[in-house]
């Protein structure tokens, strides 16, 4: 019987349920389901909006919940490619692990899950070494969410890697570009070889829909509906389209994109010149903005690369209870249930799981009570054996009695053990509610990152977070960009950041400052600006 492999992949505006059968040699997929989420998905909501979602897609699909291996969107995770020497042995190696880890990631190590692959060896004799970090709470609310839905979270996964699994699996080479563009964010990924470059660009559908809220002076909501009714990808020129409306939205679709275009490229640079990789030869589309109209005729022209849109299903089998022609429309869509599904089934190239904690102790847990009761049992077969091997008769059929009894009692202990087990289970179950409920008021760690990625927009970045002082960093064109943009009236980039800084209101007005502010990099075409901040919890003047 071919084995089940069940994967849900959690987007920013969407959830995917597929059902997979088979093992390493061979999928197949037999059921799938896309649920919208009724809000976007945001830290302190997964059990609000998550919950639901999979549940209707239970109800629609007839998919019998059970272990499930799961993926999570590029924005919630930290991936850091570095070089580490192989010399010193495992521990050594750990240890320079984990010194990437803290250097690199904005938080303390002991708030976040980590896990890790080894790429290859680079031109020094070095492991080139992907290191992925969540923060876990945001992880632990996800999975709880899932469960909250009757299922039982295997592994976490992430999207891009889920993605680069897929493409690795359908026998491509040279390298490529995978560009999953979302809701929130747009996934890059660069696969070359044993190489593997991935990072997450805050350009997507949203902020399209915004910018023809803004053109058209209508509402959110309006906007999204012109988007998905009328938007296309214009091609250049002063006039495309007859009707007025169609023309303004493509050309608002045509500004974004090439915002995205131009975060391509610079990605793309940044790979071949600071990781030695190599020309990208073609860009595979997959997202649900993909999917708008001549998107692919874009960045063919302008990335000068072959386009095609991802179809995960050249490498899985899809059978024959799946509507095919439901699948033509969504199969992009499904790309990351078919790399998890890969990963479950052992037949993945990268394989990260950032599964919590608390689910890795559990699972073990679980795990030692059959072998608990299978030893009391094997040991009272051996109590009988002897017994019987040292009387006749009479006394035999009394050892057998005697045995039996013996045998009644130990298994009355196991009984007891196994029930005292599901006693401690439900009592740690009751205290992760708990906790679920406190990690849900923790959403502060997220608005502080908010606040400040607010203040920023698109044209810089966060480079170092450590405890209230941040270092930011942004392109020199982009934070000239960003003071025109102001209109302030010769404001600094330092003084714009702080004034929205302290517009926050998470944001203690009094404490912000900016410490320093320089051009770093090569040919000084970076600046640098270092700001010291301290929050509140949401009201202004109260500290946390």
């Amino acid at each position: 019987m071919a084995k089940r492999f069940l994967t849900l992949d959690i987007g920013a505006s969407s959830v995917k349920l597929a059902e997979y059968e088979g093992g390493k040699g061979a999928l197949t997929l037999v059921n799938y389901g896309v649920a919208a989420l009724a809000a976007p998905l945001d830290a302190g909501n997964a059990d609000a909006i998550l919950s639901p979602a999979i549940l209707e897609i239970v109800r629609e699909k007839g998919i019998k919940p059970g272990p499930v291996s799961v993926s999570v969107s590029g924005q919630m995770v930290f991936p850091r490619f570095a070089s580490i020497a192989a010399a010193g042995g495992a521990d050594k190696f750990d240890q320079q692990v984990r010194f990437e880890i803290e250097q690199n990631i904005p938080f303390p190590i002991d708030e976040m899950i980590c896990d890790r692959q080894v790429l290859g060896d680079n031109e020094n004799g070095e492991k080139n070494v992907m290191i992925v970090a969540a923060k876990t709470d945001s992880i632990e609310e996800i999975t709880a969410a899932v469960r909250g839905a009757g299922f039982s979270p295997e592994l976490v996964d992430v999207a891009p890697i889920a993605l680069t699994n897929v493409l690795a699996a359908s026998g491509v080479d040279g390298c490529s570009v995978i560009l999953d563009i979302g809701a929130k964010t747009t996934s890059l990924v660069i696969v070359d070889g044993d190489k593997l470059y991935n990072r997450s660009i805050p350009v997507a559908g949203n902020m399209i829909t915004k910018e023809i809220a803004s053109a058209l002076g209508v509402s959110h909501d309006e906007a999204e509906s012109l988007k998905r009714e009328s938007g296309y990808v214009a091609l250049g020129g002063v006039v495309e389209d007859e009707d007025e409306t169609r023309d303004r939205i493509s050309k608002v679709c045509r500004a974004v994109m090439t915002r995205l275009h131009a975060e391509i490229s610079r990605s793309i640079n940044f790979y071949r010149s600071q990781q030695g990789g190599g020309v990208p030869t073609k860009l595979y589309l997959t997202g649900g903005t993909a999917l708008l109209p001549q998107v692919d005729r874009f960045f063919a022209e302008s990335l000068q690369v072959e386009v095609e849109y991802f179809n995960p299903f050249s490498a899985i089998a899809v059978g024959p209870k799946v509507d095919a022609a439901a699948l033509e429309a969504d199969g992009a869509c499904l790309a990351a249930t078919a790399g998890v599904a890969l990963h479950a089934a052992g037949a993945a190239m990268f394989a990260i799981n950032l599964l919590p904690p608390s689910l890795v102790k559990e699972r073990a847990d679980v795990a030692r009570i059959p072998f608990v009761a299978a030893g009391a049992v094997a040991l009272v077969v051996a109590l009988v054996l002897v017994l019987l091997a040292a009387k006749k008769g009479e006394a035999v059929a009394s050892a057998e009695c005697d045995a039996v009894q013996a045998a009644a009692q130990k298994l009355q202990g196991v009984d007891k053990k196994v029930k005292e087990a599901a006693v401690a289970q439900e009592r740690e179950s009751a205290k992760a509610e708990g906790f679920r409920e406190l990690f849900a008021k923790r959403g502060l760690t997220v608005a502080k990152m908010n606040a400040v990625r607010n203040a920023l927009g698109n044209e810089m970045w966060i480079e170092k977070w450590e405890g209230d002082r941040v270092t930011i960093r942004g392109w020199h064109d982009d934070v000239e960009s960003l003071i025109a943009r102001s209109k302030t009236g010769g404001s600094t980039a330092a003084q714009i950041i702080e004034a929205r800084l302290k517009g926050s209101p998470f944001v203690d007005p009094s404490s912000v400052s900016i410490e320093s502010m320089t051009s770093v990099g090569k040919d000084a075409l970076v600046d640098q600006l270092v700001v010291k901040v301290k929050f509140g919890n949401g009201a202004k003047g109260e500290k946390k």
